[in-house]
């Protein structure tokens, strides 16, 4: 009987995506220990100031929670892709700030890296990752954004070096990063296939951090340009080979969409979370207010559109852990969830009336929070593309 259940299991799609393994439950409630315990007395201060907390950092690493799926051997926790999206809903829930630091990190960065670095590059680099270092994304560009490789940085060979000069924008983590995954194309006559990733460190002569933008959300979290003049860069920095940086950006994307829904999906619950808490408390008329059909049917609708999003970001998680093709779901799920986390969290706000619509709820942050959601890392029209273009010519 258990050969015949192992095989049937090998067959059958992943396990019911909303049951969690014992493990993954115990990892779930030391994030979300961690956020409600530290980040939620500090996530108001943070967006005022624009700035994430250095000590916070810190106690990220000390946590596991910057190198979750980096292998053991590399100082890594050696945990799942389906772990890093579970740290990524539990943290926002409180504050999508650290969940999209912890999202670069892990889904971008460390995968990129996991995936296409040789071994060399990963005894040097998935430790720090894994410890101390934060990593950060470099591929936007002022005129390259949804037209992700239109990039104009030049990386010209010089000898056994290359020298990358240009200018990138948008750059999560970019203040407080030491290690930059670069795109730069070395021959712009080949398109898309001139494309090559490098590893740049922050102390590289040439290289340095420019303006942090002023953003409506995720306010914590910095979003700066980088600027490039004459960095030299060494042949053993590319990482994968020359001309595959596209290659890189198109399937570490394709995995960082899970983790942004699974971002958008944490906002939507935190918000719902404060409009319940509220509905329970607020009596208008000698009664509840949750106890209004009006306001009822708002909470419904909320907690029905947040557990279909669940079901599309675990069912994302899943197939890419289990190495099943993800990509169509991975954007359903990024897609869906962002659209979805942005009305929930206005509903939230509309529950709480004119409290929610000050700073003195977190209500009305998680709402700015959301609208980055259908924005970075592919726009809502662009999951709508990938997702056509699978049901029109399926493979």
């Amino acid at each position: 009987m258990v050969g015949v259940m192992a095989s049937v299991a090998d067959l059958a799609p992943p396990a019911p995506l909303s049951i969690l393994q014992e493990e993954e439950r115990l990892f779930q409630n030391s994030v979300r220990e961690f956020a409600r315990d530290r980040l939620a007395p500090l996530a108001r201060a943070m967006d005022e100031e624009g700035k994430f907390r250095s000590d916070l950092l810190k106690e990220m690493f000390a946590l596991g929670l910057m190198g979750i799926d980096i292998e053991e051997r590399y100082r890594g926790q050696g945990g799942s892709f389906f772990q890093s999206v579970l740290a990524i809903e539990e943290l926002a829930k409180v504050d999508p700030s650290a969940s999209v630091i912890v999202d670069v990190q892990n889904t971008l960065v460390n995968n990129a890296f996991s995936h296409w670095a040789n071994e060399e590059q990963k005894q040097k680099y998935l430790p720090q990752l894994a410890e101390k270092s934060v990593g950060a994304y470099a591929l936007s560009e002022p005129a390259s954004g949804s037209d992700a490789f239109a990039l104009t940085t030049r990386a010209v060979k010089d000898g056994e070096q290359y020298r990358i000069s240009g200018r990138k924008l948008w750059i999560t983590n970019a203040a407080e990063a030491n290690i930059f995954l670069l795109f730069a194309t070395v021959d712009p006559s080949a398109g898309y296939r001139g494309i090559t990733c490098f590893i740049v460190e922050r102390n590289a002569p040439g290289f340095s951090v420019g303006k942090k933008e002023d953003k409506l959300g995720i306010r914590a979290s910095s979003t700066c340009e980088l600027i490039l003049d004459d960095v030299p860069v060494s042949s053993a920095q590319i990482l994968g080979e020359i001309g595959r940086g596209y290659k890189i950006a198109i399937e570490t994307l394709n995995e960082g969409r899970i983790g942004i829904g699974a971002q958008m999906l944490g906002l939507a619950e935190g918000a719902l979370e404060h409009a319940l808490k509220y509905a329970r408390e607020r009596k208008q008329f000698g009664h509840r207010i949750g106890d209004f059909q009006g306001v009822q049917f708002e909470l419904a609708e909320m907690a029905t559109r947040i557990e279909a999003a669940r079901l599309m970001v675990y069912n994302a998680a899943r197939l890419r852990d289990a190495g099943r093709p993800f990509v169509t779901e991975a954007a359903m799920a990024k897609y869906f969830a962002s659209q979805m986390a942005e009305e929930v969290a206005s509903k939230a706000v509309e529950v709480l009336g004119g409290v929610g619509f000050t700073r003195d709820y977190p209500v009305e942050r998680l709402y700015r929070d959301a609208k980055i959601g259908r924005i970075y890392e592919g726009t809502s029209n662009m999951q709508r593309i990938t997702i056509a273009k699978a049901l029109l010519d399926p493979r």
